[in-house]
């Protein structure tokens, strides 16, 4: 592969052949940085209302294996432009990875070299697009059903080391199983 291609050149095949799904170990060092982009977001976005920002994703539920990457939800009121808040979001070092409906997804991080010491993935979205947030509690209060995942996980991984779609995708019907189980649980909680 021609490591001199910017990242916006590259091929999907590529850029999963460089930044391949691996899992580590529950680190500590992932609640710092959570707060740290947590911190960071809430002074870039200081112009805009901000309804919350929340840990979610593996890295957010303890004691199993993850991506060594935070994921952060970003949650704005619906008067508040998306668009806007994209835009002064990639001013500020995201590098927008898609654009769906009311939802758009940065990484920051990755380099032309790999992935950076620390790597982060925000979901911006308007306020009440939060199943993860539901998920992420249930497992945290489930600690079998989080065993459940990691193993899941885990057997992902290698299958789908550079096809981070269909990695998704496999645990796809496990999430949902199991947010809905959230949902009847939590209620409105968020």
């Amino acid at each position: 592969m021609d490591m001199g291609k910017e990242l916006s050149e590259m091929t999907l095949e590529e850029l999963w052949e460089l930044f391949p799904i691996f899992l580590i170990e529950p680190d500590e060092k992932w609640i710092g940085y959570y707060d740290e982009i947590a911190s960071f977001l809430q002074k870039a976005l200081n112009d805009y209302s901000i309804e919350r920002i929340s840990h979610i994703g593996s890295t957010a539920i303890k004691g199993i294996w993850a991506k060594d990457i935070v994921d952060v939800l970003i949650e704005i009121p619906y008067n508040q432009d998306i668009e806007a808040v994209a835009y002064t979001m990639e001013r500020n070092g995201f590098i927008r990875m898609s654009t769906e409906k009311n939802r758009i997804s940065f990484n920051k991080g990755y380099t032309k070299d790999g992935f950076a010491d620390k790597v982060y993935h925000a979901h911006l979205r308007y306020v009440g697009d939060n199943d993860e947030l539901y998920f992420r509690d249930y497992l945290n209060e489930h600690p079998q059903i989080a065993k459940e995942y990691e193993t899941l996980k885990l057997g992902l991984w290698k299958k789908y080391k550079h096809n981070r779609d269909a990695y998704t995708e496999a645990k796809t019907g496990f999430i949902c199983k199991w947010t809905a189980e959230a949902r009847k649980l939590y209620g409105d909680r968020y």
